[in-house]
């Protein structure tokens, strides 16, 4: 991470930054919210959410196009920017978590885990009494016990390493995986098992507004205590012994940063899935533009990461229409060749010459 610090060094100006992204991101929700399979009209999009935000009426010609914007597509575009937003910052910090710059949300293990619950409820109706709630429910609790399995395994006598975390969660979401695809293997219908796999790469269709409050807040909580912390973070990617001269403890931060990322990480993998590249991907991009300051990276990658996965959720949904892909598959198609042009980029470097 040291190496990857220094290889941008130039401040670039990131006011103008966000302004743009969030021009970017106001734009894509309103086009996610009008594109479809069915067409509503961007004036009719925003005249029907004026009446819904006011408690105006409409005429009962509008009510289809009103189920559509309202109850369907706009919590659906919402939740895929709190998403986006969310494994994006994640993935910053778990980079500086495990000083590796190929981690991301997911390398502590918990999106195995969270896959462990669902699937149980997909496959075999576990927690059905929960109705509605039982997937997002199920996910959490396997991704908090995951969490827990993975903190005390690597424990040991000089606190949490970043090696001992990595290797702990890389083979703890082995079993988790293997105990998965146990489950979809042994599903008692065919229909159960697609739609466990449908959920393991990623889907936002089951979004409600029931489902937006919960993750919103996980993910604004972690925004704002990793900015908050934003210099302890630049201390720590540059070693513990660096970081301890400076007056961090890292094993104190450390411990925080493990607790954060698998919290928002947990929220948000319970109601979308296990989507991947987003967290991994987005840093790199964001440190190309405005340096490796985590102050300056963890201000523009939730922006950017929102608007992302919400064009990302509208391709899903529209490239074969009525049709919908896993958004785990675009994100891949995407992350791979952008990854490939940043190896071979000069002037970039990983974490490693």
């Amino acid at each position: 991470m040291a190496a990857l610090a220094g290889a941008w060094p130039r401040r670039r100006p990131v006011l103008p930054l966000l302004v743009l992204l969030t021009c970017v991101l106001v734009v894509s929700v309103v086009c996610a919210v009008v594109l479809g399979a069915a067409h509503v009209p961007p004036t009719d999009v925003l005249r029907l959410i004026a009446a819904a935000l006011s408690g105006g009426w409409i005429d009962s010609t509008d009510v289809p196009a009103y189920q559509i914007v309202w109850e369907v597509r706009l919590p659906r575009v919402l939740l895929a920017a709190v998403v986006g937003a969310g494994l994006a910052v994640v993935g910053v910090a778990s980079q500086a978590l495990v000083r590796n710059a190929l981690a991301d949300p997911f390398v502590l293990g918990v999106s195995s885990g969270a896959s462990v619950g669902a699937s149980a409820v997909i496959v075999f109706g576990v927690f059905a009494a929960l109705g509605i709630y039982a997937l997002s429910v199920a996910a959490f609790l396997g991704a908090l016990g995951a969490t827990v399995l993975v903190y005390l395994v690597a424990r040991s006598g000089n606190g949490i390493t970043p090696l001992r975390l990595v290797l702990t969660g890389t083979a703890l979401a082995y079993g988790f995986s293997a105990v998965t695809t146990a489950l979809v293997f042994l599903a008692p219908r065919g229909d159960a098992a697609r739609s466990a796999l449908f959920w393991l790469l990623g889907s936002l269709g089951g979004a409600t507004w029931q489902s937006l409050p919960l993750a919103a807040a996980a993910v604004l909580g972690g925004c704002v205590y990793l900015l908050g912390n934003a210099r302890r973070l630049d201390a720590l990617a540059t070693g513990d012994e660096t970081a301890a001269t400076l007056g961090v403890d890292p094993a104190s931060l450390r411990r925080s940063l493990f607790v954060v990322c698998a919290a928002v990480t947990g929220c948000v993998v319970a109601v979308s899935g296990a989507i991947g590249f987003v967290g991994l991907m987005v840093p790199h991009l964001v440190r190309m533009v405005v340096g490796a300051g985590h102050r300056r990276v963890l201000a523009v990658a939730p922006l950017a990461g929102a608007c992302l996965l919400i064009w990302v959720d509208l391709l899903a949904r529209t490239l074969i229409a009525p049709r919908e892909l896993p958004l785990g598959v675009l994100t891949a198609a995407l992350g791979v060749p952008v990854f490939v042009w940043l190896m071979h980029r000069r002037g970039y470097v990983f974490g490693g010459s």
